[in-house]
This record gives C-alpha cells, structure tokens and sequence, in this order.
C-alpha cells in the first residue's frame, strides 16, 4: 500500500494507513550507512548554511547542525531543540531559554549561550543580507544591529552560561521562526577561524567527512550527541543529483535509499507493483510561483500582472505537465495554513481579460521581458517553456534566462531579474509568511517582489500587535486577499511532495516544510540493504 499523507487544517493527516515510520513491534537497528540524495542541483551553495535559505543545502546541514527548535513532522510543529526548558514572561514578549546540558559541538565543547548570542548576532550582518535575519529580526534591537547602530542585540541577554533571554519585538512564538537549518547554531570562537567553512563543526547527529561539490557530502556519526541511542546508522552520504533521470536509474539499481520523485516518475512508480509499495506522499507548505520585478516598467502596473495570470492555462500545466502532483494555488498561502481562505479562488484562464487589462495598462502590443529559471522539472524552465507560448497569445514576449539553483537564490535575493519562477516556504506559520510582504521586509530577505502596501502594512502591524488570534487570522486572511489582488506574482500551484524509498529504509518523517529534508538521526536501515554493513 502506497503511504499517504495530505492537506488537513492541522497541516498535514493521514488519509491512507500507515506510515513509513518503524512499527511499534520493530527495534531499530545500528549500523550501516543512509545513501540519501540532494535533488534540486549539481551542487550545494556551500559549507556555511547561514548564507543559503535553499532546501538543497538545508539537506546537508540537518546531519551536522541544529537549530534551537526542531521541526516534529509527525506532531507537525516546532518543538525545542538545544534548550531543555523555555519559560515565557507574562507580558509574552520574553522568553527564558535554559540550554541542555548534553549538548557538544563535534570537537567536543559543550554548547553555551555564547554561541546562540553569537550566531545570531552573525545572521544580522547587514552587509552580508543572510536569510535568516527575517527571523532573527523578531528580536528586539536586531534591526539596529543589521544597520550598523549597534554591535549586539539588546534583546538577546546571557544570565549565564547555559541560560539565556530572548526578548522581542512583537508577541509571537520563536518556534515558528528558529526550526530551519539557515539560523543553525555555529560554535562562536571555532566559526570565527579560517577554515572552519572548508571543515564545519556543529551540534547535530553526524560529524562533516568531506563534500566533494557536484559529487557527494559524506558525515560519520556522531558519538556524543545528546539523543540517546541515536543516530542509528553510522553514515550519511548525500549524492547530488539535480536530474531526475539519474535519479530513477540509481534508486532502480538500488544505489540510493530514497529519492524525490518529479511528475513523470511520480506517475511511473505508481504504476510499478513494487515501487507503488513505498511511497511518502505530503503536501508541504510550498507555493510555486513567478515573481515579477516592479523596478521592470511593465510589472510595476498591477494591470499587466493580473493579466499574466489570466493569461495562463495553469490547471492545463498543472494536469499535463506535473500531472497532478500539486495542487493549484489560490493566493500565497497553502491550504494547510491556519489563515487559508477556502472561499478564495484562483485566477481563471481568460486571455480576453488578459488583453483588455494589458491595453488599459498601455501596453495593447505587449512587451518583453526576461524570465529566470532553473532545469526545475516542477517549477523550472520545463513550466516556463509550456507558459511561453500562451503568453504570447496576448502578446506578451518572455526570453527563458537559465541558471543553477544556487545562481537563482542569490539572484533573486540581489533583486537581479525581471521575473523569476521558484518554489518558496509559505509555512507553517502565516505572520511571518506574509511578513515578507511587509514594506520593512528587505528584499535580500524575502520581499523579493518589492512589494508595498499600505494596508497590507497596516494589518500585519496590527496582527503583530494582538493577543487576539481570531482578530490576527482575520488580519491575515485580509493580507491575503490584497496580495493575490496585487498579483506581485503569477500563482502556480502547492506542491504535493512525494519521496521513493527502499524497503530497508525505516522511519522517514512525512516533513510537510520540505519533504527532502529529514531527521536522520530518526532513519534507519535493517540488515537486507547493500549497506548495512
């Protein structure tokens, strides 16, 4: 039986039996290696995942680092990673976070306040633009930090060295914006050393071996982590393979434990008696789309962006080109989210509409522009090449600009495009989802579109503001509807992830912000794969 997990208000539920996850009559077994696989590139951005805010590298960094909390995808929430006790002051805005005692970095120190301090203090260089700072910027005085008016953040206070206060800005719980690898927490005085980039340290389940780029990562296990009995396998390599069809050869010859599927071999192991037997389905907190640039003169009228979306044939893309592993889209926010409007519904294809609206823009014989795109079977150059000609049927020319994966994140963030078509995180939580709509919100961190409005400006202020969770969904289901108003962008679709894994792979995690990536310290593999040895 294939196993299932799909859309529900709580996130993601089970709507066929079983999981992946060990049964409980099952003892992990120790020993062996996971051959696990990076599929969205050739390559990783590199050894430093602060600077990166792609799941690709997110991949690697979940075996040697970790964060303050971590993802839970079977209870699906954030839970509290490096600290054994979170206390939170009355007024909701400080919260006490005392440090586990048993956890050491990979050269044998233990973790002390220092380091959280210390990384997250890094992630507000304003100079650099890292992508954590979106979340980093919750706390109070790290905007000042991020302009250069101060040095640390106020709102981060050592009271000693395995305890320490957060204070921020605005209510709101860090558990939602401290799970992801890109705000990891680096060993302050070793991550300040040369060559700590080239060999990285960190706190998580595996010690870095070797990443040989547009080959392999390697790690070895980590004998001190502080999860007792854990991680069950004694190696994780990561083969990078951004193809699918290298992809499909290597898990048919049983060369690779898991895999991600694209549409096509979606559909294929299906199909296959034994393939269709392990599957991982999970509709994740993804929204493809086509961001538009307002600084290129057509996008900045809201008219030519509205008739962007009414010009394409998206359910027709979505059922002949993903062949319906995804959902469509019907605004920013995904289904599973808690501020998701049913009642909302997607633009329809209507190149009438989409003429009149470019004619009253200005534009009756259309324009040029160039579209940024990675190889994406899901979301890349594959879709671009389908939405060209319908685009043209209105008059609208585009000219596909190919780039690798790590080429399109900083090029996006550098604001180096006219349009660009990615799949972007609009999970688990709203507010600091739709904050990236926010006029504040800089580009380098996730307004990417520049996007600015008032109202929208004045909601999520408000909904910052509120101890009230029915005025705060409300505020954003508000967001919400102007941003899909605005079309800042073209809605694509949510995707519907599905992983392949091998029989002797047990408990993968049905992870709804991003499939690939896994606990592995949580995965185990019994003594029929090649190697459990």
């Amino acid at each position: 039986m294939v196993k299932k997990f799909a859309l529900a208000a709580s996130l993601v539920a089970v709507f066929a039996a079983g999981t992946c996850a060990f049964a409980a009559d099952e003892t992990p077994r120790h020993g062996g290696t996971l051959r696990y696989v990076a599929p969205y590139g050739a390559t990783f951005a590199n050894m430093d995942i602060h600077t990166s805010n792609r799941a690709q590298d997110e991949i690697y960094a979940k075996a040697i680092h970790r964060s303050l909390y971590l993802w839970d995808a079977n209870s699906n929430k954030s839970v509290p990673e490096l600290a054994s006790s979170v206390s939170v002051s009355p007024d909701g805005l400080t919260y006490t976070y005392k440090l586990r005692d048993d956890a050491y970095f990979h050269n044998g120190r233990k973790l002390k306040a220092d380091d959280v301090i210390w990384s997250f203090t890094r992630m507000m260089d304003g100079a650099k633009a890292y992508p954590g700072a979106r979340y980093v910027r919750l706390i109070k005085g790290a905007i000042e930090v991020e302009k250069g008016q101060a040095k640390t953040i106020s709102g981060l206070t050592k009271i000693d060295d395995s305890t320490f206060e957060m204070t921020l800005v605005e209510r709101g719980d860090p558990a939602n914006s401290f799970y992801s690898a890109m705000t990891s927490i680096y060993p302050a005085e070793e991550a300040m050393k040369e060559g700590f980039f080239t060999h990285p340290i960190g706190l998580g389940p595996y010690k870095f071996v070797e990443y040989v780029p547009g080959s392999r990562f390697v790690a070895e296990r980590f004998d001190k982590f502080y999860k007792p009995g854990k991680p069950y396998t004694d190696r994780v390599t990561v083969q990078l393979m951004g193809e699918a069809a290298a992809r499909d050869v290597a898990f048919r010859n049983k060369e690779i434990d898991a895999s991600i599927l694209g549409p096509v071999q979606y559909m294929a192991y299906q199909k296959d008696p034994e393939l269709s037997k392990n599957i991982l389905e999970v509709a994740e907190v993804y929204t493809r789309a086509m961001g538009m640039n307002p600084s290129f003169k057509p996008f900045s009228d809201k008219r030519v962006r509205q008739a962007i979306n009414y010009a394409i044939n998206t359910d027709l893309i979505i059922k002949k080109l993903v062949k319906d592993k995804a959902y469509r889209a019907s605004s920013w926010l995904p289904p599973a989210s808690p501020a998701f409007d049913k009642d909302m519904k997607p633009y329809p294809y209507d190149p009438a509409k989409a003429k009149q609206l470019l004619a009253e823009a200005g534009y009756p014989d259309g324009f040029e522009f160039e579209w940024t795109a990675t190889p994406n079977e899901s979301w890349g150059i594959p879709i671009a090449e389908a939405v060209v000609p319908m685009l043209e049927k209105v008059g609208i020319r585009a000219k596909i600009r190919p780039v690798e994966g790590t080429v399109l994140a900083e090029t996006v963030r550098k604001g180096d495009f006219q349009a660009y078509i990615w799949s972007l995180n609009t999970g688990p939580d709203p507010m600091s989802v739709l904050m990236c709509f926010h006029s504040k919100t800089p580009q380098s961190a996730c307004n990417y579109t520049l996007f600015n409005n008032p109202e929208v400006d004045r909601l999520l202020d408000e909904a910052n503001a509120s101890t009230d969770e029915s005025v705060r969904i409300a505020n954003l289901k508000k967001v919400n509807a102007i941003v899909f108003d605005e079309a800042p962008m073209w809605f694509f679709n949510y995707n519907k992830a599905a992983m392949a894994y091998q029989p002797w792979v047990h408990g993968l995690q049905p992870n709804a912000t991003e499939l690939a990536v896994q606990n592995y310290e949580d995965v185990w593999i019994d003594s029929t794969s090649p190697a459990a040895k």
